[in-house]
């Protein structure tokens, strides 16, 4: 606009001086000879002319100078406040930051000014911008839905007390759970499946009360896991070895697996080498900290129990179930008179023709009754009830051997017939969707495979063999299950995934092995885990309860595992047991629902100090994201979408600072 007004005046002047020498007759111009004396007049106008274009060269320049002026203020990028002293809070000066960590720090190319231009220093601004304040130490630990002063409200039997009991209003906090002085990083897998820094989880327990059965041993400043377990005391690997010889592991065919009373996850951490993915879990109970052992080693684990509700996964999700000592009452409960209601959950979230195993009590009983100090009675007892509910759930017994029983689900309900002639068959579930999993009670009864045309067929369709799995199209898929979703759509969330990954390795360390455990926070049909494969990570799937599309058994039909989720709750982790958080489009759909605020606490919960977060949104939306994160003690920066500035959806990028508890507070 300036050079646009400058020219034009110029012109003007231009003008009025030409339209002078055109206002003389063009003879007298044209008829006065060189060196004929300047008459007054003509004087007159050149030393007007010389005036003017003096004052024309004068205005230009002035308004050449303005314009670079203003361009250059333009193009100038505010400090940002992630540059300042809040980007790191040392409580511990001998911690040492990882190098690999992304910096924001500095402007580039690719990011997005959406800052104030006049903006105050970060002395000025603490005023205006309030950031959260630290919880007590003695919150280090908290896991707002298993909180077990809030457990204490509930029923003891079938362990209610246990399971999800979030925080009401009156309850929630907003401080920022701190990390235990003297945190460091965690070991890099695959170092982490054997060792873990004592400071991170100052827990002694379990070394002391599991010492003989070799779960975890104290070294100096830090923990060992040997690979024991209570029916594994030799160590998970020789275990997994027996059951590998009586079933195959190493053909692909078995890929995800369920866990139940996990203890520390050894069986799932030694089952990773073989290609297989076990979902761990166990309650938050007298084993101090196991789930929290098991994350802090980079082994897929969630805190959950065997109670009165369904399991957070979808029907037919599991290759393989395994029970070692346990403790479920599978048989029947005590009081309730519910015979096989924990055999039929599993039956529920098991596949077609996958394999439950179970060692400890009641199996081997006479080897062992005299070690369990219970009479062979019982024990016999119990086993005959295990075989019955096993047998009314038409699963055939593959084999007992020594310590060891597997039982198989059929592939289809056909081949029931004669199964059902001979035993008392529990009531088909009533319930129109067997994926229904969300505080959903567990049911004594059969859940309905999908139908099939003869005896060979597997219900629901048969899955690829591992790694094809993982990028085949899901049987769901493929049957259209999903409401809107088939095979095209499928095939651009793969190709959009790939691209997505390609963007986020030049603006995060994601292939340079800075991350182990991965939360994608809104998985749609699994594209950003399988974009992962190759890498030493693995990624948690949630699917939000609330989403317009129930793709968690075409995850798992992938090889991958997950969970569901109402992120207006916590999730059920420890916290610090999350290296990269992955969000797409996640607060859109809650910002109507809830508090986004308590959802990127929870994120700031979960997080491990120096973990990266990955949001995807709108502008509109990631502004007030960001507003929050900068009150967490997180750096972030806006950048354009992967195609480019005119898509309105962006992605941020932060990272959550390292500071730690102050070291004088006692818990």
């Amino acid at each position: 606009m300036r050079l646009c007004f400058c020219t034009v005046f110029s012109s003007f002047l231009e003008l009025n001086y030409f339209d002078i020498l055109s206002s003389w007759p063009e003879d007298l111009v044209g008829a006065m000879p060189k060196d004929y004396p300047a008459s007054p007049k003509a004087q007159h106008l050149q030393e007007s002319k010389k005036h003017r274009l003096t004052y024309i060269l004068v205005v230009s320049s002035l308004c050449v100078a303005f314009y670079v002026l203003g361009a250059w203020q333009n193009t100038t990028m505010p400090k940002p406040v992630g540059n300042s002293a809040i980007a790191r809070v040392d409580c511990d000066p001998t911690a040492q930051r990882d190098s690999s960590v992304p910096s924001f720090g500095s402007a580039s190319e690719t990011v997005l000014d959406f800052d104030a231009h006049h903006q105050l220093n970060l002395t000025d601004t603490e005023a205006v911008v309030q950031q959260f304040p630290a919880c007590s130490l003695n919150f280090s630990e908290y896991t707002p839905c298993e909180d077990r002063k809030r457990g204490r409200r509930f029923e003891r039997e079938m362990l209610a007390y246990r399971e999800r009991h979030c925080p009401g209003k009156d309850e929630e906090i907003q401080c920022l759970i701190p990390a235990p002085p003297k945190y460091k990083n965690p070991f890099k897998w695959p170092q982490s499946r054997d060792f873990a820094w004592f400071d991170n989880i100052p827990h002694k327990e379990l070394s002391i009360e599991k010492a003989v059965q070799n779960w975890i041993q104290v070294e100096g400043n830090k923990f060992r896991f040997p690979g024991g377990g209570t029916m594994f005391p030799h160590g998970a690997d020789a275990y997994i070895d027996d059951i590998a010889k009586l079933i195959s592991l190493s053909d692909g065919k078995i890929r995800t697996a369920i866990d139940t009373g996990c203890g520390v996850a050894s069986w799932g951490a030694y089952l990773l080498k073989r290609n297989i993915i076990a979902m761990s879990f166990a309650p938050r109970d007298t084993h101090e900290a196991q789930v929290q052992f098991a994350l802090e080693r980079g082994v897929p684990a969630i805190i959950g129990v065997m109670g009165t509700q369904r399991l957070p996964y979808p029907s037919r999700a599991f290759d393989m179930a395994h029970c070692s000592r346990c403790l479920i009452p599978w048989g029947a409960y005590v009081n309730f008179s519910i015979d096989g209601l924990y055999l039929a959950e599993v039956d529920r979230i098991l596949r077609p023709g996958g394999y439950w195993i179970l060692s400890g009590p009641p199996i081997n009983w006479k080897t062992h009754q005299q070690g369990w100090q219970r009479t062979k009675e019982d024990l016999k007892q119990e086993q005959d009830k295990i075989e019955n509910v096993a047998r009314s759930l038409c699963w055939s017994k593959v084999v007992e051997k020594r310590d060891l029983s597997i039982w198989q689900k059929p592939k289809n309900h056909l081949e029931c017939a004669n199964i059902k002639k001979k035993y008392k068959i529990p009531h088909i579930c009533k319930s129109d969707n067997p994926d229904a999993a969300w505080y959903k009670k567990m049911e004594a009864c059969v859940t309905p495979l999908p139908e099939v045309s003869n005896q060979g067929s597997i219900a629901g369709g048969e899955v690829e063999r591992w790694p094809e799995r993982a990028f085949t199209v899901p049987p769901r898929v493929k049957r259209g299950t999903i409401p809107g979703i088939d095979v095209k759509k499928f095939v651009e969330d793969k190709k959009l995934s790939e691209k997505r990954l390609a963007y986020y390795k030049r603006t995060t360390p994601i292939a340079e092995g800075r991350y182990r455990n991965v939360m994608d926070m809104n998985a749609n049909l699994g594209g950003f885990a399988a974009s992962l494969v190759k890498y030493p990570v693995w990624v948690m799937n949630v699917i939000p309860v609330n989403s317009d599309k129930d793709t968690l058994g075409a995850i798992y039909e992938r090889g991958f595992i997950g969970t569901y989720q109402d992120w207006c709750e916590a999730f059920s982790t420890y916290p610090r047991t999350y290296d990269l958080l992955h969000a797409d489009n996640l607060f859109s759909i809650y910002q109507d629902r809830c508090d986004i605020t308590n959802i990127l606490l929870e994120m700031d919960r979960i997080l491990r100090p120096e973990g990266t977060a990955i949001i995807r949104d709108t502008v509109d939306v990631l502004t007030k994201v960001q507003a929050i994160t900068k009150r967490m003690r997180w750096e972030s920066r806006i950048l354009d979408h992967e195609d480019g500035p005119f898509n309105p959806e962006k992605v941020l990028v932060a990272v959550k600072t390292y500071w730690t508890a102050d070291p004088s507070e006692h818990s």
